[in-house]
């Protein structure tokens, strides 16, 4: 009797690896590119904190005006022929910013890393995968965001080294070999969209949200999750050394307790991945949110105690690590995955664009009420996204236990 052959995934691992790689280094040289060398940008050019972090602002704007065409050029095309685009876009990005000398320079070179960023990073990915695996993409989202969790970790101290060594403009430079070294890694991606059985089709391809209010409600609070955790996560990217500085920590010591976020990053999503998806996206975005306000408050107890900001540094890292994977998974549950890139590039528009705000607001929260202050806020906000996940939870995980 011959033996049926067996099942390929529509992602294979290499796909995984090699779009995990990209992750990690696309991540690093870009999105965490302001952590890292801000200080030294700000004391090379020798302008004030708003106009250097500003440049991030302007990159995350950008973001947003691509967002929906990058996500219909996903669906239409696939990550293969898009992301490597991302990938050249962000190393032009770099050597246009390591040659900066004027503010309208400065800021053009943030622009086209924004391009790049949006072609390049989670969101492209994710829709790359919902076009290649459709209603399986959720595993592979997982797992690629373990690669990209590191990036924090490994680029943080990378980047100071390189800052070091070479000055900031050659670690800017370095930082573009590295970005445009990634755009092989994406012809990984398979060529093939996702092809289901009729059967198969017809259950999964609708989502949960099926009638025109339930997918005006359903977009509306994630919309608002994704843009809260985005705010969150990019104003303590751009400010975390120096929120964990102003709580009582050294230079060197905050370098190091900062780092842990990635570890964060990376342990939480590892626990995803093990979990193997038993927890519906729904009910894995409620507890994450759940304890998100909590390790705020941890760092607002900890009166300058090492251990208690480590574990503050770790736990966040390990809340926003899981929320990048809700913003990957929900769009999967709750809509239709044949126009995955369309809706979800729709839908965070206004993420990027608060976002965008996010490192200025932080300097300043940072400058006039100080590191408690900016923790304060991440609390309050915290607070407003458990509310979201709640009620999102709430409205929609019956049809999910009922099978659809």
């Amino acid at each position: 009797m011959p033996v049926a052959a067996p099942v390929r995934p529509p992602v294979g691992a290499r796909a995984i690896v090699c779009l995990g790689l990209s992750q990690l280094i696309g991540w690093g040289v870009t999105f965490y590119l302001i952590g890292a060398l801000g200080p030294a940008i700000t004391a090379g050019l020798g302008w004030n904190s708003a106009a250097v972090y500003g440049g991030f602002s302007a990159a995350i704007v950008t973001m947003a005006l691509v967002s929906p065409i990058a996500g219909l050029a996903v669906d239409r095309w696939g990550g293969r022929r898009v992301m490597p685009a991302g990938a050249v876009l962000s190393a032009l990005g770099c050597v246009a910013l390591a040659s900066a000398h004027a503010l309208p320079h400065y800021y053009l070179a943030w622009v086209v890393l924004g391009a790049g960023m949006r072609l390049s990073l989670y969101d492209a990915a994710f829709a790359s995968l919902a076009r290649a695996a459709g209603p399986t993409a959720r595993r592979p989202m997982s797992q690629i965001t373990l690669f990209g969790g590191l990036a924090s970790t490994v680029m943080w101290p990378v980047g100071h080294l390189l800052a070091e060594w070479l000055g900031w403009r050659g670690a800017v430079l370095a930082y573009g070999a590295l970005a445009l070294a990634t755009a092989p890694l994406f012809l990984a991606l398979p060529r093939q969209r996702y092809a289901a059985s009729a059967p198969q089709a017809g259950a999964a391809a609708g989502g949960l949200a099926r009638s025109q209010g339930e997918r005006r409600l359903a977009g509306a609070l994630y919309a608002l999750i994704a843009m809260l955790t985005n705010f969150l996560a990019a104003g303590n990217a751009a400010h975390l050394i120096a929120i964990l500085t102003g709580l009582g920590l050294a230079a060197a010591a905050a370098v190091g307790v900062a780092a842990l976020w990635g570890v964060g990053q990376f342990s939480g999503r590892l626990v995803d991945v093990a979990l193997g998806g038993r927890l519906h996206p729904l009910t894995m975005t409620l507890i994450v949110c759940l304890l998100l306000p909590l390790s705020f408050a941890l760092a607002l107890a900890s009166d300058g105690d090492v251990a208690m900001l480590a574990v503050y540094a770790l736990a966040y890292g390990a809340c926003n690590g899981l929320l990048t994977i809700a913003r990957g998974t929900l769009p999967l549950a709750l809509f239709d995955y044949r126009s995955y890139g369309a809706v979800v590039g729709g839908l965070l528009i206004p993420s990027f664009l608060l976002t965008a705000a996010a490192p200025v607001a932080y300097a300043q929260m940072v400058e006039r009420y100080g590191a408690r202050g900016a923790i304060g806020l991440s609390t309050g906000l915290a607070a407003a996204i458990l509310s979201c996940a709640a009620i999102l939870r709430w409205r929609f995980i019956g049809r999910a236990r009922q099978g659809g």
